[in-house]
């Protein structure tokens, strides 16, 4: 082999299988249930195409995750994430790494130049025509479309070793339509476009056989395939018919026998593809079968041609396009540690995969796998090893695919290659295009014979060139990358290869260890490569960021791999001695350290690097950073004096106390040092920084994680020294000076700056380790010290607020109220703390005092505590919070009410504890008795409080006490306020409720209402239903509320007590308003302000009190004859009339002409109870009008008669509008029940005899709208007919059709049944004389009439629009009974009537 990439040799069989892979796949994926009993050939031939239940495998879609392979776990596809396929779906994702996944160039394309150049050379100058086909094996031969076959070595040259044929043959035969090669590379199959087949000799270029007869003539050949028997060979023609050959060679004598696999008629397949072994399986038990596959418009079959004709499988395509090309290939691949042969198809964008396997008994077991989703037309596919395959798409895009993860690795364009399509051998255009125009259709696109695969390798053929494909080695990928600068992706590459998750990987071991060696010596190389790239193009000038930038992009990159390999000898010495020549570049390798060493992957650095390290982040200010790392390194690493200077320069606090603990196991200086940080501010007494609440927040911590075994920051004190740094920190707290202290100091200095600091925590830090070292002696010793300390330190103190001193003593009960305390503290003490907490000398912080002593109390502190001493103070500092704590233990729970009241910040839950005492079932009968007379002893002081939450308490607790809660009341508003929350209507109903039902709370309510609400008078008349009317009436007379009144006496049914009361009102307005514009006229010109105001006001009342009376006379008006609507109506317009004529003879213009306006208002709506001529009667009737002009009552009139135009308007409008409607649908009922009928059949659907049975009889026949036909006397005989009307109205219903649902007819069914029944129901009479029946039939009666459905469908035509009829629209619109519209007359009276229609009758001849 030479390094030309167009001269590379084609390599062995055994090389398309990496042994070595056999143990990388996780056998989960194959094991799928198997496949039923596999039908026998016959079945299948015999099978229509269109069927749709063929045998079929597993759907793909129930398949399990579980049986997914490890590598389809390992990165997510990149080709099928949007494919929609389920199984897909869920599976993991591979966690994101430094890079995303790169494949690099995975496929290497050469040109054949030497075939390439010949082929057109051929062409060119002895006229061999196009080239049409393409085989490869140990040579490769290429056919041409005048019937030659050249065929050319695989070595550098790439030779023409033999031209076989010839132009005459090609006259003849037609073009070469199918090669191929047998497995020792001695004999070459030529099929022809004119269905011939020729045998050559490779050996020496003579012609074996030539078979005229193994197909029907007229096909052409579209495949031909050796068997890896070399006397058995397949072949398949354009009429879709597959043959086996079978060559025998008897006394020297060649001849060829034919038998048909698969009939064309049956349908046809346009591919085959026999089974072959590569040498290293030849011997593999399934090669005993001589497996074929082929491939149908419709499905796949694979057949056994050995021993005897089998078929194994059978498998339907999904739904694709009809032009797609079905595609097949077969590969032996490793699979559960044996190797066993996939059959790859497709047809459309999806591939599938089975996996075909002999069992023990000897049969042949499919194994469906997990398909693969593309989102192109697939028009070939091959394998090229075990775990890839090339597919080529309908644009002429070749995709490299990773078959474990459907990963797409690479995708080419070949439209440089000019790829030679079968065409013409599909539609047969050498015989006379005798093909179906689908197999015609499917020869758009195929391209069989343009496609070879051998031995890793795959061969392409265009129109002037041969192309070839193979896989490049792990090598020659990364170096592609490498040549184009692309550093990153290599490196990425590299790893990939390196952990064994790379995919399409040839040239590397199999062994992990040795794979790893030879990958990380390349990766070592490219980094060195990468490293010297990035000095060499660092841009020399401009600005700094640039600089930055372009080493920011590689220096972590370099850092990570060298990490990853385990290399940081690389890292340290030789990457940074290079890298250390630029300062930019050194600065950002230094910082990049820092998330490694946080991230603990990096735990120890050289000195020289370290003390880098420390110069750069010093001098950049990055100390946050720079203690982020210290923290995380190793200490030997570090030179702790060097260390220790910047810590203690910088406070890098965390830092120095790692140094320290780590490097000198000194655990108190670190806390000396904080101590000095935060003692001095607060012994001052000046408020701390927020920098000195953290160091002050970190010592906390510190000393916790001391006290409980645990390192700071991060990790555990060794075990050896836990037990002597929690001394040293119990001896370092009760110190009794600090070490530079002064005369001033106070005793205890630690534990007194931590309890000003912040007590509550230093306490919680306390108990935390008071719980971790119960069975330490010495720790015991220690704790009972500090808390010995701390009482004397705090107790007596004014420097500690209650809340300080209160949270210690919370802590000391908290202590001794456990179980296995030890802890002693004398019992005076707490009374001290009592007497500090209820008597202090000023009353400042009493919610804080009251909280904390609490908060002591429930730890359990009143064990500590004389009660009766405690409630006396409590009582007298006024701690109610307290006094209900042991009045509780007590069970007074009536004085826990006095507490309640008296403490103002609680006041408003008083009601909420009644409640829920009242409520619930652990306290004694007694006990809530107790309660209830204290809650009526303080009725008063609740209701004050809030009625409502008292009126619901009553409701739930105290119904039968609430005549006796009235009487109690003195103030009567209190009372107004009780009552009204106490009545008002409530969603949640409860037993009570029935109990405030009673009159006389209703009307005592209502007369508080008339006292102190009355604008709420009427929406609690309109609202409550539990009063009664005539003391109602009484109580609203009482005290003048007129309103409500009238509202009253409406209800009541006293339309015209109502109606005189509110005019009553509105008379006493109308005076008034004549009173003010009398005095406006005599008053002075400067007040008409004021007086337009007043005016304004009293004319709203007017209308408003106008407005009421009106409203009733509406409501009342229908219920009223045309005397007593008179009666209501005159009166109010003689009262307006009479205030317009005081009003003309006032000056005030204004209200003249408002009170013109409500008087025409009152004739508009009067006009719809009172004749017209009445009222114009009753207007000429007063003297104002009467002895005027006709002027002065124009307006009036004119008024009255535009409302009469409007209303003549509207009403011939609907009239119009109904009559179409009307119109519309007899239209369309009329049409749809004249409409002839057609029957089905010419037999009775219930005897099935012709409608004339017998000559000489006259029968009736009944043919129903849905076509079926029957003779009266079996309808009879089968209870369809139903009413009790006379013969002729009899009704029918159709037998057939009610009985599909269950039913046999009836009134109830048919009903439910519209469709079954018909439009018009026509029966028929037919008499036949003797002689001459079928000629002298006599004429047909036909009676048409409408049934239930029909008169049902007619309604709802009339109804069309939902609402209320036109009718009843028209009806309201009128203005009175005895008023005459003009739809009256042409329309009955009742909106209900019904229309009997029926179409005119039809006769027969």
């Amino acid at each position: 082999m030479t390094d030309s990439p167009d001269a590379r040799s084609l390599v062995s069989a055994s090389s398309q299988l990496n042994l070595m892979e056999v143990d990388a796949i996780d056998d989960k994926e194959f094991d799928i249930p198997q496949v039923d009993t596999p039908p026998t050939l016959e079945s299948i031939l015999n099978e229509l195409e269109d069927e749709e239940e063929p045998f079929v495998l597993e759907d793909t879609c129930v398949l399990n995750t579980d049986n997914m392979d490890a590598h389809s776990c390992d990165t997510s596809s990149l080709a099928s994430s949007d494919s929609g396929d389920p199984v897909h779906l869920k599976r993991k994702r591979r966690t994101v790494d430094l890079n995303p996944t790169v494949h690099g160039s995975v496929l290497r394309h050469s040109l054949l130049k030497g075939i390439s150049a010949q082929i057109v050379s051929a062409a060119d100058k002895v006229d061999a025509g196009l080239p049409t086909a393409i085989t490869m094996s140990g040579v490769i031969a290429v056919g041409t479309s005048h019937g030659l076959a050249l065929v050319f070595a695989t070595d550098t040259n790439q030779a023409l070793r033999l031209c076989l044929g010839s132009k005459a043959t090609g006259a003849e035969f037609g073009a070469v339509s199918a090669l191929s090669i047998n497995h020792d590379c001695s004999r070459l199959l030529c099929g022809f476009a004119k269905g011939q087949i020729t045998m050559w000799d490779l050996a020496n270029g003579k012609l074996l056989r030539t078979i005229n007869d193994a197909h029907p003539p007229g096909t052409a050949i579209l495949h031909v395939k050796f068997t890896d028997d070399p006397t058995l060979a397949v072949c398949n023609d354009s009429g879709g018919s597959v043959f086996e050959l079978a060559f025998r060679r008897v006394m020297g004598m060649r001849s060829c026998d034919s038998r048909c696999l698969f009939s064309g008629s049956k349908g046809e397949v346009c591919s085959i593809e026999p089974l072959h072994a590569p040498q290293d399986f030849r011997d593999h038990p399934i090669t005993h079968y001589s497996l074929l596959a082929m491939a149908s418009l419709t499905k796949i079959l694979v057949i056994g041609l050995k021993p005897s004709l089998k078929v194994w499988m059978t498998f339907p395509y999904s739904k694709s396009d009809p032009s797609s090309v079905p595609q097949l290939a077969w590969q032996f691949v490793p699979v559960q540690k044996t190797v066993n042969p996939v059959l790859a198809f497709s047809k459309g964008d999806t591939v599938h995969f089975l996996l075909v396997k002999k069992e023990e008994t000897g049969t042949i077991h499919v194994i469906k796998q997990r398909q693969l989703h593309l989102s192109c037309d697939i028009i070939s596919l091959s394998w090229i090893n075990s775990r890839t395959l090339l597919l080529v798409d309908s644009h002429e895009k070749l995709q490299v695919v990773d078959r474990p993860s459907q990963e797409i690795l690479e995708t080419l364009d070949l439209e440089q290659v000019q790829l030679v399509y079968n065409s013409r051998h599909f539609k047969s255009l050498a015989t006379g295009g005798n093909v179906s125009q689908a197999l015609a259709l499917v020869g758009e696109k195929a391209c069989y014979q343009s496609v070879s695969s051998y031995g890793g390798q795959i061969v392409y053929l265009g129109t002037k060139s041969a192309h070839i494909m193979a896989l490049r080695n792990w090598r020659e990928r990364i170096d592609c990358l490498l040549k184009q600068e692309h550093f990153v992706e290599a490196l990425s590459l590299a790893w990939s290869f390196h952990e064994g998750t790379a995919k399409a990987v040839v040239g590397l071991f199999g062994d992990p260890v040795k794979r790893k060696g030879v990958v990380a010596d390349k990766m070592v190389e490219i980094i060195f490569q990468f490293t010297e790239h990035a000095l060499k193009k660092c841009p020399e000038q401009g600005k700094i960021q640039v600089m930055e930038q372009h080493f920011h992009d590689v220096v972590p990159v370099l850092v990570d791999y060298c990490l990853l390999l385990q290399r940081p000898d690389l890292l340290f010495n030789q990457l940074y001695s290079r890298l250390v020549e630029n300062t930019v570049a050194k600065g950002v390798f230094l910082e990049s350290l820092e998330s490694y060493i946080v991230a603990d992957r990096l735990g120890h650095l050289t000195t020289p690097i370290m003390r880098d390290l420390l110069a750069h982040y010093q001098s950049n200010g990055m100390m946050d950073s720079l203690e982020r790392c210290i923290v995380h390194l190793d200490i030997t690493s570090l030179d702790i004096q060097q260390v220790v200077q910047v810590c203690w320069d910088n406070q890098l606090y965390d830092a120095m106390i790692y140094v320290f603990n780590s490097g000198m196991n000194d655990y108190i200086t670190p806390m000396e040092k904080l101590f000095a940080v935060i003692g001095s501010p607060i012994r001052e007494g000046r408020s701390l920084t927020e920098e000195e609440v953290v160091m002050g927040n970190k010592l906390l911590v510190y000393i916790s994680c001391c006290l409980a075994g645990r390192a700071y920051p991060l990790g555990d004190i060794p075990e050896d020294l836990v037990v002597q740094v929690k001394n040293q920190v119990y001896e370092f707290l009760i110190r009794l000076h600090s070490a530079d202290s002064s005369d001033e100091e106070e005793v205890f200095p630690y534990i007194r700056t931590l309890l000003h600091f912040d007590t509550r925590e230093f306490l919680n830090v306390l108990a935390m380790t008071f719980e971790d070292f119960k069975n330490d002696k010495q720790a015991l010793e220690y704790q009972q010290r500090i808390v010995d300390i701390l009482l004397q330190v705090m107790v007596d103190n004014p420097d500690f607020t209650p809340s300080q001193v209160g949270g210690l003593f919370t802590f000391l009960a908290r202590q001794l109220a456990k179980p296995d305390n030890t802890l002693f503290v004398n019992r005076k003490l707490f009374d001290q703390v009592l007497e500090f907490l209820c008597c202090p000398d000023d009353d400042s912080r009493h919610t804080e005092r009251q909280q904390v002593l609490l908060e002591l109390l429930h730890v359990g502190g009143v064990v500590q505590f004389n009660e009766e001493r405690l409630l006396a103070l409590a009582e007298k500092a006024k701690f109610y919070q307290i006094c209900e704590f042991l009045y509780e233990k007590k069970h007074l729970h009536d004085k826990i009410i006095d507490c309640y009241l008296r403490d103002p910040l609680r006041k408003g839950e008083i009601f909420s504890y009644i409640h829920n005492l009242l409520s619930m079932p652990g306290y004694s009968p007694e006990e809530k008795q107790t309660v209830k007379e204290k809650v009526l002893q303080n009725m008063q002081e609740l209701v004050n409080l809030d009625p409502s939450k008292l009126a619901d308490l009553v409701v739930f607790h105290f119904t039968e006490e609430v005549q006796q809660i009235i009487s109690e009341f003195q103030d009567d508003e209190l009372l107004y306020k009780f009552l009204s929350c106490l009545l008002e209507p409530r969603e949640v109903h409860h037993p009570g409720t029935m109990l405030l039902l009673e009159h006389d709370l209703h009307e005592l309510l209502l007369d508080l209402l008339c006292r102190f609400a009355p604008q709420n008078l009427l929406r609690f008349l309109q609202t409550s239903q539990h009063y009664r009317l005539k003391e109602a009436i009484q109580i609203t007379q009482k005290y003048h509320h007129n309103e409500a009144t009238a509202y009253l006496l409406e209800k009541k049914g006293d339309i015209q007590g109502a109606f005189d009361v509110l005019l009553e009102t509105l008379k006493e307005k109308l005076s008034v308003l004549a009173a003010e514009s009398d005095g406006g006229v005599e008053e002075d010109e400067r007040h008409d302000d004021e007086e337009k105001t007043g005016g304004e006001s009293t004319l709203t009342g007017v209308k408003d009190s106008l407005n009421d009376i009106i409203d009733l006379c509406h409501r009342s008006s229908p219920n009223l004859n045309q005397q007593q609507r008179e009666v209501l109506w005159f009166p109010l317009l003689e009262t307006m009339m009479n205030s317009q004529r005081q009003g003309k003879g006032l000056g005030a213009k204004h209200t003249f002409e408002v009170l013109k306006e409500l008087t025409m208002k009152v004739l508009n709506c009067m006009s719809s109870f009172i004749s017209l001529p009445a009222i114009i009667q009753q207007i000429l009737q007063d003297p104002v009008y009467g002895k005027g002009k006709l002027a002065e009552i124009q307006g009036l009139i004119l008024g009255m008669l535009d409302t009469f135009t409007y209303e003549q308007t509207l009403l011939e409008t609907t009239t119009s509008l109904l009559n179409h409607d009307l119109h519309w649908s007899l239209a369309h009922l009329r049409a749809a029940v004249t409409r002839g009928l057609h029957p089905r059949q010419d037999y009775c659907n219930i005897c099935l005899q012709q409608y004339k049975r017998r000559q000489d009889s006259a029968e009736e026949i009944i043919v129903f709208s849905c076509g079926h036909l029957y003779h009266v006397q079996c309808l009879q005989q089968k209870d369809c007919g139903w009413g009790v009307a006379p013969e002729l109205q009899q009704r029918w219903s159709c037998y057939k059709c009610s009985s599909s649902k269950g039913g046999r007819g009836g009134t109830s069914s048919e009903q439910k049944r519209g469709r079954s029944t018909s439009l018009a129901q026509t029966r028929v009479t037919s008499v036949h004389h003797e002689a001459g029946a079928e000629a002298d039939r006599k004429k047909v009666f036909v009676e048409a009439t409408l049934d239930l459905h029909q008169e049902q469908s007619w309604d709802q035509l009339r109804c069309l629009y939902r609402g209320p009829s036109r009718l009843s629209i028209l009806s309201e619109l009128s203005h009175s009974n005895e008023k005459t519209g003009l739809l009256i007359t042409a329309q009955p009276g009742s909106e209900n009537f019904q229309l009997k229609l029926s179409p005119p009758p039809l006769f027969e001849e």
